[in-house]
């Protein structure tokens, strides 16, 4: 079976990392980290958009973006993407490429759970902050883009990376709308070949195992280093001392 996957990516690697590109659309794994890029490249700020909406007294504006924040949350993203690739071009009347439909629908979802992590990351600062902040002269908006934000989003670096992970995951998806990915190009491989379908997916996992793993890892280490800067020296020092013998006393 190892003989059977090698021969598998020496004849088709081209395939799975570019598509069919340049005699057809980029596919395969270089089009999933470029939808996955930009879908958290815009879902960002529309995160950030989301939760100061959130967290505004305005009912106005923070009980409408509340819904969508918990309707977008509790819809299944196959589901999302089906609405969006299908209702999208009745509405307008459009022609509309299925990688865009793919993207929109993944800067909506994702941006709806990356405003959590940005409302939390602000919400944990405290009070406090945008106490000094008004205190110093700032105001609202001033506050948050100068004080507030720097240090909720530094915070929530870690968390970013794994909502990366979670959208190369998410990507998979693009294939029921015909995404030239990297799922539609193993699945054109293992139509070319229909007797290998175990050695073609293994593969397929494989690749998306050592991208999300390699994300992971690189999290797990921002996070350390980020609660490593808050403990400040003596939390590094402690950190980093080996832990004491224990120490058995006798009783006399």
């Amino acid at each position: 079976m190892i003989h059977d996957m090698i021969a598998i990516v020496q004849d088709y690697w081209l395939l799975l990392l570019i598509g069919q590109y340049p005699n057809g659309p980029l596919g395969g794994l270089a089009n999933t980290l470029i939808l996955s890029a930009l879908s958290i490249a815009l879902a960002f700020p529309v995160s950030i958009l989301m939760a100061l909406a959130r967290l505004s007294k305005w009912r106005l504006l923070r009980w409408p973006v509340t819904a969508v924040v918990y309707f977008t949350r509790g819809v299944p993203l196959l589901m999302l993407i089906l609405w969006s690739y299908f209702l999208v071009p009745l509405w307008t009347g459009a022609d509309v490429p299925s990688f865009v439909t793919m993207l929109a629908t993944l800067v909506i979802y994702q941006g709806a759970f990356m405003s959590e992590v940005v409302r939390a990351g602000i919400v944990s600062l405290g009070a406090g902050q945008m106490d000094a902040a008004r205190a110093l002269g700032h105001g609202y908006f001033s506050a948050m883009r100068y004080i507030i934000l720097p240090q909720a989003l530094y915070n929530m670096i870690p968390s970013l990376i794994s909502t990366f992970v979670s959208t190369i995951k998410d990507t998979t998806l693009g294939y029921v709308i015909n995404v030239p990915d990297l799922t539609f190009a193993a699945n054109q491989v293992n139509n070319q070949l229909l007797t290998q379908p175990f050695q073609v997916f293994l593969i397929l996992a494989m690749v998306y195992y050592i991208i999300c793993w390699s994300l992971t890892h690189v999290a797990n280490l921002l996070e350390r280093r980020i609660a490593r800067r808050r403990a400040g020296p003596r939390g590094k020092l402690a950190a980093d001392a080996p832990a004491p013998a224990n120490i058995v006393t006798e009783q006399l």
